[in-house]
C-alpha cells in the first residue's frame, strides 16, 4: 500500500491528523517573530502575548474556570500532574485514586511515598466502572485530595466526575482531574464538577501539537499550593522569591510559544466545529468497530461492550495469540496504527485483568472513515482467524 493509505487508529496517544492551520500558525511564529514573551519589551513581543493571553481565554472558557490568570502552561499532562502531587501533598497526607490511573499520577505517587504520603485506590469494577459512594467510603481522617482521570487510557470508560466532585467538596478535599482522554471529546466544568486542579495535553482531543499542556487551579488550591519548579519568570526581576500572583506563581522559565499558538489555531477550529460534534463523529465510528468486533470469537473487548459511559478508546485482548503480533501484522499488511502493551498504565491493566499481557488498543478521530474500521476489522478476521 501506498504511504497515503495509512490507517492511523492511535489518536489516544497522539491526534492526527492535527487541526488545520496548526502548522502553519507555528511555521508562521518561526518565520516572521518568535519574540519571548514577559521579556521583550517591543510591538512583537506584545503581539504574541496577545495570542497567548487569548489562548488563556479559550482555555478558561472551555473548562468553566473563573480567571483566565488561573490557566497555567506546561510541557504536558505530566508535568501538570506532577505539579499537583509533589507541590501540595505533605507527609502524612492520603490520597485517593481510581483503579485506572496512568502512570503520570501512579508514579509520581509512589516517589512521594518516600516523604511519607499514601495513596489507596477505591474498588474499581472490571469494566472500569467507579462507584461514587466507594469513593466516600475510602475516604480518611488525613485524606486531603482524590486524583482521578476523567477517560481511561486503556478501556475508554468515563468516570462520575460530577459526583465524585460534590462528595469532594461536602468532605473538603481537593479534587484533581487528568482529562488527558476527555478534553475537547467531553465537555468539563470546573465549577460544576468541584474541580480544583484540570490537567490537560493538548495535542490528543485538543488537536494540537506534542510538547504543550498545562492545568488550571482553583483560588483555594493555589493558597495552599507550592510551585514546583522555580526561576525566572520576567516579573519581580528584583527579587529572589518567587511571585504569587498567577500564572507567573507556577510558569518559570521560558514558555513553549510555538506550541502554544499551535494550540490556540487547534482551539479555534474545535470552537468552530463543536465539542458535541466531534465527539459525536468518534463515538459513531466506535459504535462501528464495537458493533463487528464482538461478532469475533475469542477476542475480548476490555471494558464496556457499548458506547455509553465511554470516549473513543476500545482495547482488545486476543486470546489465542500474542497482542503484539496482531498489532505488527495489522500494520505490516494493511497499514493499521494502533498501540499495543500497557499503555502506561499497569493499575489500569490490573483493574481490568490484561496484565501482564496488555491490548491491543483503537483510539478514533473524528477524521476517520467507516471504511478504515471495515478494513481494520477485515484485517484482524484475516489475521487471527
Amino acid at each position: 500500500m501506498e504511504a497515503e493509505k495509512r490507517i492511523y487508529f492511535d489518536n489516544g496517544s497522539t491526534s492526527w491528523p492535527k487541526a488545520p492551520n496548526v502548522a502553519e500558525a507555528i511555521a508562521g511564529l518561526l518565520a516572521n517573530g518568535a519574540f519571548n514573551i514577559n521579556r521583550g519589551n517591543y510591538e512583537g513581543a506584545y503581539e504574541v502575548e496577545g495570542i497567548v493571553l487569548d489562548t488563556r481565554d479559550q482555555l478558561a472558557g472551555m473548562f468553566g474556570a473563573n480567571d483566565s490568570r488561573s490557566v497555567i502552561f506546561t510541557p504536558g499532562i505530566t508535568y501538570s500532574l506532577n505539579y499537583f502531587i509533589k507541590g501540595f501533598l505533605k507527609q502524612g497526607d492520603h490520597v485517593l485514586v481510581s483503579g485506572l490511573e496512568h502512570n503520570a499520577v501512579m508514579r509520581p505517587l509512589r516517589q512521594m511515598e518516600a516523604c511519607g504520603v499514601a495513596y489507596d485506590a477505591v474498588p474499581t469494577e472490571e469494566d472500569g466502572t467507579v462507584h461514587p459512594e466507594s469513593v466516600e467510603r475510602a475516604v480518611k481522617r488525613n485524606t486531603k485530595a482524590v486524583v482521578m482521570l476523567h477517560a481511561s487510557n486503556v478501556c475508554g470508560t468515563v468516570l462520575p466526575i460530577r459526583e465524585i466532585g460534590e462528595i469532594c467538596r461536602r468532605r473538603h478535599l481537593f479534587f484533581a482531574v487528568d482529562t488527558a482522554q476527555s478534553a475537547g471529546t467531553i465537555p468539563v466544568d470546573m465549577k460544576e464538577c468541584g474541580i480544583d486542579f484540570l490537567a490537560f495535553t493538548g495535542h490528543k482531543g485538543l488537536l494540537g501539537p506534542q510538547g504543550i499542556g498545562g492545568f488550571l487551579i482553583s483560588e483555594e488550591l493555589d493558597a495552599c499550593m507550592e510551585p514546583y519548579i522555580a526561576g525566572g519568570t520576567g516579573s519581580m526581576s528584583d527579587s529572589l522569591d518567587m511571585p504569587g500572583s498567577l500564572p507567573d506563581k507556577y510558569e518559570s522559565g521560558t514558555l513553549n510559544l510555538p506550541g502554544i499558538i499551535g494550540l490556540h489555531a487547534a482551539l479555534s477550529y474545535i470552537g468552530e466545529k463543536g465539542i458535541a460534534k466531534i465527539h459525536s463523529r468518534k463515538m459513531e465510528l466506535t459504535r462501528c468497530f464495537l458493533e463487528q468486533v464482538s461478532e469475533l470469537k475469542d477476542v475480548r473487548i476490555v471494558g464496556k461492550k457499548g458506547i455509553e459511559d465511554r470516549v473513543a478508546v476500545v482495547s482488545l485482548d486476543f486470546g489465542k495469540a500474542d497482542n503484539a503480533l496482531v498489532a505488527f501484522e495489522l500494520e505490516q499488511r494493511y497499514k493499521v496504527m494502533t498501540r499495543v502493551g500497557l499503555h502506561c498504565a499497569p493499575a489500569a491493566h490490573r483493574t481490568l485483568h490484561t496484565y501482564p499481557q496488555g491490548t491491543v488498543r483503537f483510539t478514533f478521530g473524528a477524521k476517520n472513515t467507516k471504511e478504515e474500521i471495515d478494513l481494520c476489522v477485515k484485517g484482524i478476521r484475516e489475521i487471527y482467524f
